[in-house]
């Protein structure tokens, strides 16, 4: 296969290729880390469940413990954003897969309720800036018209990394007065990863052309199109200055604000119902009468239907569109936590969870699909990262407010409330633009203020 004559940009000839090889290793390699993640956060609802007999914690203490990594996420996701738009989503990614691998690892030694609360926070920190990183620099490789679904792709190792956790909280937690420890000492692994993804996963091009390093971003399109058994043909240099590096305020800027404003109602939505539901499941099964045994193997189970979830929602996303996609996935999400809510037998309790599951993590998929593509390349990480951040403000309170639910109204009650918030996501996502098929520089990369180098 041979390339045209005519020079196109760098971003152009990403676009045109086909998916080889390369993209493969990148999307393994990021999803790699996203599961490492996931793991991690799964972890804790097992702990949890765990530490309530174990330490006698109040549902105060328990809600807390579920709640402070969140608000380090959402510092982390915020500032994660930040630096990678400044020094590279690679560079960020490693770093933050250090902070939060280190962090778990000595989690397992906690002593106190109040130590187990400062490295859940650290780990938080690191977690919450990994996610809009890594979606971002995917999104920047994927070809244009197979973009969506590479993303979904990833955000599917999502449901790799729950579901080792929930094995681990099945097979290691109940085992000892250890299980706990032992579980959180396997989340350290990605300290170990982050040496693998400093040296193995190639830079943005995008981002290396942005600050002038036109050598490095030529050497990696030539990476991928040999992949691709394309014969490159060089790009003209970029003109020798680079953009302003635009703060937060920018996200809100005319033509940003709209879709702004709705993406952050999508991700402060979904957030909440789905770790409000999720971090507590095991949990509310204990209460419910369930042994500690059989409530986590039915969350191990709800779990695994994740997996065909963003199975449809990648086939989908590419097929319908982002925002129809996005918008039927969430309106499954309200009317599988309402089924859950009037569940009533083991049978019922299962397969309602199991609607749930699968519905809130195909839009999952969908949303960090969407979230990198509304912005230019000199804002991407920062508009992702901001409004994971603002969503993770969601995940914070979520957690806190379910003891009092249930106090005023039961499972059905949680659940219920949970159901409202997917609805309001599943009209917000009608505010984001569609850009199925569309390349990431169209319609946003609008100029942005530029200084000489």
């Amino acid at each position: 296969m041979t390339a045209t004559a005519n020079p196109t940009s760098r971003a152009e000839r990403l676009d045109r290729l086909p998916f080889t090889r390369e993209h493969g290793r990148l999307v393994f390699g990021s999803g790699l880390g996203w599961a490492l993640d996931a793991m991690d956060v799964g972890l804790i609802s097992f702990v949890m469940a765990a530490l309530a007999g174990q330490w006698a914690l109040s549902s105060t203490e328990l809600s807390w413990i579920g709640s402070i990594g969140f608000a380090g996420m959402a510092l982390g996701a915020t500032l994660g954003g930040l630096l990678a738009d400044r020094f590279g989503r690679r560079q960020v990614f490693a770093l933050t897969l250090l902070v939060f691998g280190v962090a778990t690892g000595a989690a397992a030694l906690s002593w106190s309720v109040g130590a187990l609360l400062v490295f859940r926070f650290l780990i938080g920190l690191g977690l919450g800036a990994e996610l809009p990183v890594a979606s971002t620099l995917v999104s920047e490789f994927a070809p244009s018209r197979v973009r969506g679904r590479v993303v979904v792709l990833l955000e599917a190792f999502w449901a790799v990394g729950w579901t080792l956790a929930a094995l681990i909280g099945y097979f290691v937690v109940p085992r000892s007065d250890d299980g706990w420890r032992w579980a959180l000492a396997i989340g350290a692994l990605p300290a170990v990863y982050a040496v693998v993804v400093r040296r193995g996963l190639p830079e943005s091009v995008r981002f290396l052309e942005l600050r002038g390093r036109t050598a490095e971003a030529e050497a990696t399109v030539r990476r991928f199109e040999a992949a691709a058994g394309v014969e490159p043909v060089p790009s003209p240099d970029a003109v020798a200055t680079t953009a302003a590096r635009p703060g937060l305020r920018a996200v809100w800027a005319a033509g940003l604000r709209g879709r702004t404003a709705a993406l952050w109602i999508v991700w402060f939505s979904i957030n909440f119902s789905y770790y409000g539901a999720f971090i507590w499941l095991p949990t509310l099964l204990f209460d419910d009468g369930f042994s500690l045994v059989k409530s986590f193997q039915y969350t191990l189970i709800i779990t695994l239907a994740q997996l065909p979830g963003y199975a449809v929602a990648a086939v989908l996303i590419e097929k319908w569109g982002r925002r129809p996609t996005l918008a039927t996935f969430l309106v499954g999400s309200a009317v599988g936590a309402l089924l859950f809510a009037s569940a009533d037998g083991d049978t019922a309790v299962l397969v309602t969870g199991m609607v749930l599951s699968f519905f809130n993590l195909g839009a999952w998929g969908a949303l960090y699909a969407v979230t990198p593509e509304i912005y230019p390349t000199a804002l991407r990480a920062t508009g992702a990262g901001a409004a994971a951040g603002f969503g993770r403000l969601a995940s914070i309170a979520a957690p806190l407010c379910v003891p009092p639910m249930v106090d005023a109204g039961g499972t059905g009650l949680v659940f219920g409330v949970f159901a409202g918030f997917f609805a309001l996501a599943a009209l917000a996502s009608w505010g984001l633009p569609e850009r199925r098929g569309q390349a990431l520089e169209d319609d946003v990369d609008t100029p942005l203020p530029a200084r000489t180098r």
